[in-house]
């Protein structure tokens, strides 16, 4: 079984997966968001482990791409932070993000 929530960078300017790229994913409780994971993508731009298997409720979630070191402290987003709502847990959430140093683009994959 594996994480019901993954996602993937890629950077658009270059052609490719975006490796080392930060992200947490935190869940809103209380009208505040609360960590529950966290994972640096992959060399394929990739993060398949930020939640444990199981551990997915409703609600609502941010996922935030913490880009500036990528960027090298370059690009005009220091951070992406994408707040999105999960109504049925039992569901393969895959959060993709196309990025480059002026701009992104993000939507639910498969």
């Amino acid at each position: 079984m594996s994480s019901p929530i993954t996602t993937h960078v890629l950077d658009t300017a270059k052609g490719g997966p975006a490796p080392g790229v930060r992200i947490t994913l935190e869940r809103q409780t209380d009208g505040a968001f609360a960590q529950v994971g966290e994972g640096v993508t992959d060399d394929d731009g990739r993060v398949k482990d930020l939640l444990a298997p199981g551990a997915l409720e409703a609600g609502v979630y941010r996922i935030t791409f913490h880009v500036d070191a990528y960027h090298g402290g370059e690009g005009f987003y220091p951070s992406v932070p994408v707040v999105f709502r999960i109504t049925a847990p039992g569901e393969h959430y895959h959060v993709p993000l196309l990025i480059s140093p002026f701009g992104f683009s993000t939507y639910r994959g498969s």
